[in-house]
C-alpha cells in the first residue's frame, strides 16, 4: 500500500512540474495594457520553442482576430475600424492557411485546434456585449494587447523554433503583425 502511495505522489509531482504557468488575464476594459507573453521566452534569446507550444497559440490568435474583424464590421463605429476589421479578416484567414500549409509542408502531425481558449472567447465574449458608444474603444485596446502577444509569439518562433518551415512562416508573419499593431497604436492615440 505504501508503494502504491509513494508512486501515485511521484506521478502527481511530476504532472504538477510539467504543467505551465496560466497565462496572464487581459482586462478588455481596463485602459493599461497588460504584458503579454505566453511563451516564456523573450526574442534573441536563442531558446528552443517547440512546435506543439506554438500552433495552438498561433492558430488562436487567427481564430480570435478573424472573428474580432467581423464584429468590428458589424458593430464598429467609426469607417476606420471597419476597415481595420475587414483586415484582419483577411490577413488572418491568410495567416491560419499559411500556418498549416507550413505544418503540412513540414510533414508535421500537430493539428491546429478549432475552438478558442478560454482568455480569447472571453474576450470576444467582451465585445459582443460592449455598449455601442463603448466599442470602438474596448476593440483598440483588445487589438493592441492581443497583437504585442501574437507578434511576441511570431519573433520568438522564428528565432528558436524547432521546425524549419514552421520558422519560415512565423518570419513571414511578424512584419504583418507589426503591421497591425502599428495601425491599432496609431488609432488608439488619435482616441486619446
Amino acid at each position: 500500500m505504501r508503494r502504491i502511495l509513494v508512486a501515485v505522489s511521484a506521478l502527481a509531482l511530476v504532472a504538477a512540474c510539467n504543467q505551465k504557468p496560466a497565462a496572464p488575464a487581459v482586462d478588455a476594459s481596463s485602459s493599461e495594457t497588460p504584458a503579454v507573453n505566453n511563451t516564456g521566452v523573450q526574442p534573441g534569446t536563442g531558446a528552443t520553442v517547440v512546435l506543439a507550444d506554438f500552433v495552438p497559440r498561433a492558430a488562436a490568435s487567427d481564430m480570435y482576430e478573424i472573428e474580432a474583424g467581423k464584429l468590428a464590421q458589424t458593430r464598429g463605429v467609426s469607417a476606420d475600424l471597419k476597415a481595420f476589421g475587414q483586415m484582419l479578416q483577411t490577413d488572418h484567414t491568410k495567416s491560419a492557411a499559411d500556418l498549416k500549409a507550413a505544418i503540412a509542408a513540414a510533414g508535421q502531425t500537430v493539428v491546429p485546434p478549432t475552438t478558442l481558449p478560454a482568455d480569447k472567447q472571453a474576450m470576444l465574449d467582451t465585445l459582443k456585449t460592449t455598449a455601442p458608444a463603448e466599442f470602438d474603444r474596448v476593440f483598440w485596446e483588445q487589438q493592441e494587447a492581443a497583437h504585442e502577444e501574437a507578434l511576441n509569439l511570431m519573433k520568438v518562433y522564428a528565432d528558436g523554433g524547432d521546425v524549419e518551415q514552421v520558422k519560415a512562416f512565423a518570419s513571414q508573419t511578424a512584419p504583418v503583425v507589426q503591421i497591425h499593431l502599428d495601425k491599432v497604436q496609431a488609432s488608439r492615440a488619435a482616441m486619446k
